[in-house]
């Protein structure tokens, strides 16, 4: 279950983010599980019930978040010859490593250099008021998760993964960091879990059968989500389009609506702020 408390009886860093009511990292012990497709498509799930919504991309080596958000081509501007503006997209506020170098740019950087730009990412930008930043958090377990950890108050972490066992060995690994950095899980969102033929409507484990629900359960944390594999996604994510916003009455994203339900709903039950409580309840009543 979500740990309201750390486990060590420490206190939680205080928010360098002031305006930001809640932090929700989304992350996974293994590249390619769609981590940050289920990035994107929560925030805008929590933006379209009516949040103020943020995105941080902090995967620096491969940001990928400008081409799926379809700005690609946009800088952040400055105010105060020093401060960044956010780039608006999708109702969305947003910025990336993505955004700051050339699209065939490699960023070659040891660890401190890391620290540093999430450092400017969360001081030197301004995000103003939102209910809500998502962080997209790189593939592993190393320097940037444990930067994200010392720099932020991180209300909760959803974690992703595929039903292959090699995958939930690596979400193993993903949990146990975020145990020791303090962040408590809010639970597993399963990517890829079948598809289904468009032509004879038969169902396909293609990674093989789902135990996904037997680990949750072992961890004593919910499954928030499973996600079938939609020819869609990756060609609308190519043109800049979520699939929330491709196919906004489409199967997956009323997944995604559930999903940030979920979350919505997990962090409210441990808010310390009851009229916060209140007013994400009503995001999603009715």
């Amino acid at each position: 279950m979500i740990q309201t408390q750390p486990s060590d009886g420490q206190s939680k860093p205080t928010s360098r983010l002031p305006g930001i009511r809640h932090v929700i990292a989304v992350g996974s012990g293994k590249g390619g599980v769609g981590k940050s497709t289920v990035a994107v498509n929560l925030a805008l799930a929590l933006q379209e019930a009516g949040a103020s919504v943020a995105v941080l991309d902090a995967d620096i080596y491969g940001p990928s978040l400008p081409i799926m958000l379809g700005v690609r081509d946009a800088k952040p501007t400055l105010k105060d010859e020093r401060i960044m503006i956010p780039v608006e997209t999708h109702g969305l506020a947003m910025i990336s490593m993505g955004l700051l170098i050339k699209p065939d740019d490699a960023v070659v950087w040891r660890g401190p250099m890391l620290s540093k730009v999430l450092q400017q990412f969360i001081d030197d930008v301004d995000w103003g008021e939102r209910d809500y930043l998502v962080i997209d958090l790189p593939p592993g377990t190393g320097d940037v998760q444990l930067s994200i950890s010392q720099m932020l108050d991180v209300a909760g972490a959803v974690v992703v993964t595929t039903p292959q066992d090699v995958a939930m060995a690596d979400v193993r690994r993903a949990m146990k960091m975020f145990e020791k950095t303090r962040i408590p899980v809010i639970g597993l969102v399963e990517n890829m879990a079948w598809f289904t033929c468009p032509d004879t409507k038969k169902r396909y484990p293609i990674f093989g059968e789902s135990r996904t629900q037997q680990a949750a359960d072992e961890w004593g944390i919910p499954l928030l989500a499973s996600m079938p594999i939609d020819l869609q996604l990756a060609p609308a994510a190519d043109r800049g389009e979520p699939i929330l916003v491709a196919d906004p009455e489409g199967d997956q994203a009323e997944r995604y609506r559930s999903l940030a339900k979920a979350v919505q709903q997990t962090l409210a039950s441990t808010s310390d702020d009851p009229a916060n409580s209140e007013k994400f309840s009503e995001f999603f009543s009715g």
